[in-house]
């Protein structure tokens, strides 16, 4: 049973008297301070092989050139994040306009200081990598051994005086320097007091260590004192930082960016310390988030250019009356339009209307996973994952909840209010699996509970009714089976991370080429566009093959179209008919029989004799309509009864 905390509860109003939008809980602001070290291993090229994967840059420039990377990500996806790259183990010193030995932070060159990326910021980095050009001579190893302690003491100061109110504040290490300080305790003791430091202003520090065929990466010898890593956030996940190799085939910049991109910004909590009711008496506390989130181009704004430095034109919205005249807001009331009337409420109203219980989570029973289809989600999907804030216990009843679900393949039905004042909704609980099981369908999510919000009746729409689709011939799905077969997507996956969106893409391009003043590029990269030559070498002969034997059963739907179209012209006349014989009424025989007639044939469907048909009787009347004869007898009765009830 898990015991509760003091209750923090927040008292009547203070939720506001509106819902809250999601976007202010979608995320929150990131900093990251790169520190690259600068040795003499880190300027070493790697040895040449005949391997054209292999790498061709040093271990420096590869972090450089990941930095360079990353800066361009995040100004399109997280435009108000900061970023900025600190060198260290660097002859020269520099830190805020200050060089030399003033700086107080000898060996630390602050090559781009914190601060949302600019123009310039990128344009520096880019000389660096892309242009190789080290003018000012920063990409030289000291002769001293390096201090980390002043290294991890200048981003400390760096974030206090540029990132203080951020939620998030992360300092990346990239180094092949799994022991600094070898031999020196004083100076090992005294950088992990400045690591306590950061970790006690809230930076977490992430290191990418960088291996070397002849050198494995020793976390244990300095960087175990230095890195805080808490055991409840890590639980399920590989032990310790993963460590990118040099000289392999993957290159080095592929691994560095994968491994920094695989550190996500945390994400805001869509809500905090939600009470989860599973039974009665039985009660967890959880968090929201929103993971997926469609990302659009930045708003255009007016800028006023008149002055040396161009501003952001500042908008203001005043509401008047008839006359012109400004109303003030303690004049408006807030209403709603019914039946050709304006019904006002007053504030405290306006907050009884839609007080509709407090925030919660609660279970009301269980169903098999197939039974939510796809196409009754209304709203984005939230990922819940439990807290011990407010109730101690609630991960271990969580994770048993989560294990329960996936192994029976069940789904949870809830009622679910996010905050006060919110209105609530039906939500299925689903479980996800662990992102490293080669069974997950969605290796690109973290693993636990995802509330899928259900539609309630008053959500359904009516549509005019619509006909199903003609069933195609057999053998046109079999052939088609192949070309389908032939065409899955990787791990027969959609996995969105392999393709970015080409218009958020060419719009920032384009943004970036202006500030950059760079060539504008002519077209798009498009990683969506179907592969032709690889879809013609796949399924091309299927393909001819499919198109050939539809044109084939078309014609000879069009045959029978127009042979009904006779059949029915004729019965428009009248016309002496003989009297049919009981044989050819009880099913015909041989050569004669319904073949001979479509009126025949529809009498002896209506009167069940169909099924007295021979085999052969009954191959030679479907050949004659053009209808597949594959199958046994009753596999034919019914294929013929249904074409003689569409048909006739």
């Amino acid at each position: 049973m898990s015991w509760r905390k003091d209750e923090d509860e927040r008292p009547d109003g203070d939720e506001g008297d509106e819902e809250l939008d999601e976007n202010d809980y979608k995320t929150q602001k990131d900093a990251v301070l790169f520190a690259i070290d600068v040795s003499k291993s880190m300027l070493k090229p790697p040895q040449t092989t005949g391997d054209k994967k292999a790498d061709k840059d040093s271990a420096l420039t590869a972090a450089l050139t990941c930095a360079y990377q990353i800066m361009q990500q995040r100004i399109i996806s997280q435009p108000r994040d900061m970023m900025g790259v600190l060198l260290f183990g660097t002859e020269k010193s520099k830190f805020r306009g200050h060089s030399g030995s003033g700086t107080g932070y000898p060996h630390c060159y602050l090559l781009s200081d914190l601060d949302v990326p600019g123009a310039e910021d990128v344009k520096k980095l880019k000389a660096l990598v892309e242009d190789d050009e080290d003018e000012d001579e920063i990409m030289v190893p000291s002769k001293e051994p390096v201090v980390m302690s002043n290294m991890l003491f200048c981003a400390n100061q760096i974030f206090t005086t540029n990132a203080a109110n951020f939620g998030s504040r992360r300092l990346f290490i990239v180094t092949d320097n799994d022991d600094p300080h070898a031999g020196d305790k004083q100076a090992k003791a005294s950088a992990a007091v400045r690591a306590k430091d950061l970790y006690d202003l809230g930076v977490v520090i992430e290191l990418f260590p960088i291996s070397r065929e002849d050198k494995k990466f020793d976390l244990s010898k300095f960087y175990d004192d230095i890195i805080y890593r808490d055991p409840a956030a890590e639980a399920g996940q590989s032990e310790g930082p993963k460590t990118s190799k040099s000289g392999d085939g993957l290159t080095l910049l592929n691994s560095l960016i994968s491994n920094i991109n695989s550190k996500q910004t945390p994400k805001r909590s869509y809500f905090s310390n939600l009470p989860f009711e599973l039974a009665p008496g039985l009660t967890i506390s959880i968090k929201g988030y929103m993971p997926l989130t469609r990302q659009t181009p930045s708003r255009s704004c007016y800028v006023y250019e008149g002055e040396e430095q161009a501003q952001v034109v500042q908008s203001e919205t005043a509401q008047v009356d008839f006359a012109a005249r400004t109303v003030e807001k303690s004049e408006l009331r807030k209403g709603y339009k019914f039946g050709g009337e304006h019904i006002c409420f007053k504030p405290e109203e306006l907050a009884e209307l839609k007080q509709m219980g407090k925030k919660t989570l609660r279970i009301i029973g269980f169903k098999k996973r197939s039974k939510i289809p796809s196409w009754a989600s209304v709203r984005k999907s939230i990922f819940i994952f439990p807290s011990e804030e407010q109730y101690v216990g609630s991960t271990r009843v969580f994770s048993a909840l989560w294990q329960k679900l996936l192994k029976d393949d069940k789904v949870g039905i809830a009622w679910f209010i996010a905050r006060e004042n919110a209105h609530p909704i039906m939500v299925a609980i689903f479980p996800s699996g662990n992102p490293d099981d080669e069974e997950a369908n969605t290796p690109y999510l973290p693993a636990g509970l995802w509330l899928y919000p259900l539609p309630f009746a008053d959500d359904v729409r009516s549509v005019d009714h619509v006909t199903a689709p003609p069933r195609p011939a057999d053998e046109l799905t079999d052939q088609m089976r192949q070309v389908i077969q032939n065409l899955q997507l990787p791990k027969a996956m959609y996995d969105p991370r392999r393709y970015p969106n080409p218009s958020l893409q060419w719009h920032y391009k384009i943004l970036q080429a202006k500030a950059l003043e760079e060539e504008t590029p002519d077209a798009m990269d498009d990683l969506t566009l179907p592969k032709y030559r690889q879809i013609d070498k796949r399924v091309g002969g299927y393909l001819a093959e499919w198109k050939e034997m539809l044109a084939k059963k078309a014609s000879e739907l069009q045959n029978t179209r127009a042979f009904k179209r006779e059949f029915e012209e004729g019965d428009e006349r009248p016309a002496k008919r003989a009297k049919p014989t009981k044989k050819a009424a009880n099913g015909g025989s041989g050569g004669g029989g319904p073949a001979n007639s479509n009126a025949d044939l529809k009498k002896a469907f209506e009167q069940g004799t169909l099924g007295k048909m021979t085999v052969a009787e009954l191959k030679g009347i479907m050949a004659s309509k053009g209808i597949s004869t594959a199958g046994r007898k009753a596999e034919l009765v019914e294929r013929l009864e249904q074409w003689v009830e569409e048909n006739l």
